[in-house]
């Protein structure tokens, strides 16, 4: 639930948020844009320490909300106007001015919200919890606002809350220091908490049904009493009632909380499923704690559910518990459905007929019963547009806004997927699509396993523009109809976005599409929208997370500078521009070449992974450091004459060089090696082979100078010695020789590979 949320469930903390931010004209902004607000603010990756760099974050929050207000789509007319008005005074008030008053304003909302937590858990109210995590920025102390256990349920008392606010600070203007507002971080929900959480919920309830209960026995009794009861006796059984919708009510805020974080937890992992994409570490088993919670859930849903139908039964015209009565029920169907996942995704550059595996999970199947007469799961293939259409084609759903898939695909409404509404969606054809669930009892598992898929044919929309092949995503979309007590349930999910592909070639920059996407794309989206800029912290912790799984061995912080210079263009000498586009990632060409970044990053890493994995992983080669730092490396050396380093080339694609101090004191670059040489000679044999080469340079992980032999002895292959032959044939081997004009400089060509006898 969004900071927003909670000041505005409380009329005298949304009163006096809403004057201070009429001071500047902008309540209308915080209510439009409330979620993006404290989205961008809180999870500031920089926390500003002088007055230039807090006015250079400002300016790109400014730029940032002006292009998420144009972006942003009217339902009516007057709201369209008021987008235009917001715009015109964001544009006439000075970015420092707008971003501090705004991230005072959020400061402000966190302390109002933590008094009043305070406040209504002595007094055992309750009150909607926030389960929206701050990033805590390096280098502040790690204290936290905790905000567990908010919730009053009937029977459960006083909750407790622990409030203890970071020490840190931020300046927000010279002289003008306030509590740093990224410092307050809600403490993390652990899964074991949210279970005890759970049942100490339904241990609860069971006050409240007992009450119901009660009172059910003395309105029958009365009711089909001759005796005609008096006014005390009325009066109480209307206390009564209200008690006990109330504490129903209660009951349901209590549970709506808890399902909430769960739903949000299940989408964590379902966000370390997307950045395991790209190599980052992933595990898969606490997924089976959360289906622990959805199964308590559904328990508490069902009986929540039949408590208000039994208190709807006594009396049928009750407005208040006919609409508490539809809240749970779109609840439990809310929860139902979204229990239903991919938890192993198919490959997400996929090639046209190649075998494929996936599987889907129902974390609620065998509490429902539904493994008794498990369903059988259907896949098809679906682009952006189609996902669309099904949206629009479903009767059940609101029109009323254009974020339908936004809503749909996440949290909150799911709407039903029937087989007329998937007619003619899918885009291509794949084989053995469907798979029959099946229930594991030793692990409580329910899952549908597709072991043998295989895409046959792709349909692709029209491209526009610039756009590829590569660059169009899709989705595999699984569904399936289960029957639980005599009525349907219509569940589907989709996979993570997929690129097909039908020749090799196409893998690189269908890589690009798909490590973009997972790394920056939100779980909660419009299929398949993702950001076209990024800040460079966040990109060199998703190229360090790819070239770190493909090849064992992280990047240092110099190896992540030099791709930082090498993804600039169009820079003011000792200028840094934090954001990187798509474009500069991997659509515009590097300065002076014919490859892009990625491209160029790509082949290094498939370079590594196939030819140079040992002796990188062992830090042999240096690898990302350009020529001018290398030769000014080599120069300075104390080891002198043959001292050598390894770099990846700038100028070819997937090539390695060696720089070395030559007999005249000067550094030579041999030509770059790639991986055709490789598959002759691999790179130690090679350096072996070259006798003006003895030192190895230190790098990041050998900080001393190395032997040459010592270095790489343990990469080199064990050369046969030559035996005559019966046949009359005299054998061979391949020596690399590097043939130079007296060893002075920079030399040109390949190196030489003659045959010696």
């Amino acid at each position: 639930m969004s900071l927003w949320k909670r000041i505005s469930s409380h009329a005298d903390c949304e009163q006096r948020m809403a004057a201070y931010y009429n001071k500047k004209g902008l309540y209308d902004l915080r209510l439009c844009l409330a979620p993006w607000i404290e989205d961008r603010i809180m999870s500031e990756q920089i926390t500003p320490n002088s007055t230039d760099q807090l006015e250079q974050v400002a300016r790109r929050f400014n730029e940032d909300l002006q292009q998420k207000l144009l972006s942003t789509r009217a339902s009516d007319q007057a709201l369209k106007y008021r987008l235009v008005e917001l715009c015109a005074l964001i544009q006439r008030t000075p970015a420092l001015e707008l971003y501090t008053h705004l991230r005072s304003g959020l400061q402000k909302e966190l302390q109002l919200a933590t008094e009043k937590s305070v406040a209504v858990a002595a007094a055992g109210q309750s009150m909607p919890q926030n389960h929206y995590n701050m990033n805590n920025p390096v280098g502040m102390n790690g204290s936290y606002m905790d905000t567990t256990d908010l919730f009053g349920v009937p029977g459960s008392g006083a909750s407790s809350v622990n409030v203890n606010m970071s020490t840190g600070v931020m300046h927000n203007a010279p002289g003008n220091v306030t509590p740093a507002l990224m410092g307050m971080v809600p403490a993390k929900v652990e899964l074991y908490d949210v279970h005890h959480r759970i049942v100490q919920g339904l241990n609860d309830f069971s006050v409240c049904s007992e009450k119901l209960q009660m009172f059910k026995r003395t309105f029958t009794y009365i009711y089909n009493s001759n005796n005609t009861p008096d006014a005390e006796v009325y009066k109480r059984l209307i206390e009564d009632k209200a008690a006990i919708v109330l504490g129903l009510r209660r009951s349901y805020m209590y549970y709506d909380g808890l399902q909430d974080l769960v739903t949000t937890e299940l989408n964590n992992w379902r966000r370390q499923q997307a950045l395991a994409g790209n190599g980052a570490q992933f595990s898969e088993n606490t997924l089976d704690d959360i289906q622990r919670c959805f199964e308590l859930l559904e328990t508490f849903v069902t009986h929540l559910l039949a408590a208000v139908l039994e208190a709807l039964s006594l009396q049928k015209d009750d407005s208040d518990l006919t609409t508490l009565r539809e809240q749970v029920q779109v609840a439990q169907k809310n929860l139902v459905c979204s229990a239903f996942i991919v938890d192993k995704q198919p490959p997400q550059v996929m090639k046209t007929n190649t075998r494929f595996a996936a599987s889907v999970r129902w974390l609620l199947g065998s509490q429902l019963g539904i493994h008794i007469n498990a369903p059988t799961v259907e896949c098809i293939i679906m682009s952006g547009m189609s996902h669309l259409n099904i949206f629009e084609s479903n009767t059940d759903f609101d029109h009323s806004t254009e974020l339908q898939a936004q809503r749909f695909v996440t949290r909150g409404t799911h709407v039903d997927v029937t087989n007329s509404s998937l007619a003619g969606q899918s885009s291509g054809e794949i084989q053995n699509c469907s798979s029959t669930m099946e229930y594991q009892q030793s692990n409580q598992v329910f899952s549908a396993s597709f072991r043998n898929m295989q895409l046959k044919k792709i349909k692709r929309a029209e491209k526009k523009g610039t756009e590829s092949v590569m660059d169009e995503k899709f989705a595999l979309f699984f569904y399936a109809t289960a029957t639980m007590n005599n009525y349907q349930i219509r569940v589907w999910t989709l996979s993570m976005p997929v690129v097909v592909i039908v020749h090799g070639n196409q893998e690189p920059q269908s890589w690009a599409t798909i490590t973009w996407d997972n790394a920056f794309a939100d779980i909660v989206r419009d299929p398949f929208v993702v950001t076209d800029r990024v800040t460079w912290c966040q990109l060199s912790v998703a190229l360090n997370t790819k070239f770190g799984s493909c090849t064992q061995r992280a990047l240092t912080s110099e190896n992540l500078e030099f791709l930082y210079e090498k993804l600039q263009r169009d820079s003011i000498a000792g200028e840094r521009n934090e954001y990187i586009s798509w474009n500069q990632f991997c659509k515009e060409p590097l300065p002076e070449r014919t490859f892009t970044f990625w491209e160029w990053f790509f082949a290094i890493m498939k370079l590594t992974k196939d030819h140079l994995l040992s002796m990188w992983k062992a830090g042999r080669i240096t690898g990302f450091i350009n020529k001018v730092k290398a030769q000014d490396d080599l120069m300075r050396a104390t080891t002198g004459i043959g001292t050598f380093l390894l770099r990846f080339s700038d100028s070819e694609l997937g090539g390695v060089t060696i720089a070395y101090v030559n007999e005249g004191g000067l550094v030579t670059m041999l030509s770059p090696w790639t991986a055709r040489d490789f598959q002759i000679l691999n790179l130690a044999d090679r350096i072996r082979d070259l006798e003006m080469l003895r030192c190895l340079h230190p790098t990041d992980i050998n900080i001393q100078p190395l032997d040459r032999d010592l270095a790489f002895g343990d990469f080199y292959t064990q050369r046969p010695e030559p035996t005559p032959r019966v046949d009359g044939y005299v054998p061979s081997t391949i020596r690399v020789q590097v043939r130079t004009s007296g060893d002075t400089g920079s030399i040109s060509g390949t190196p030489h590979h003659p045959m010696q006898s």
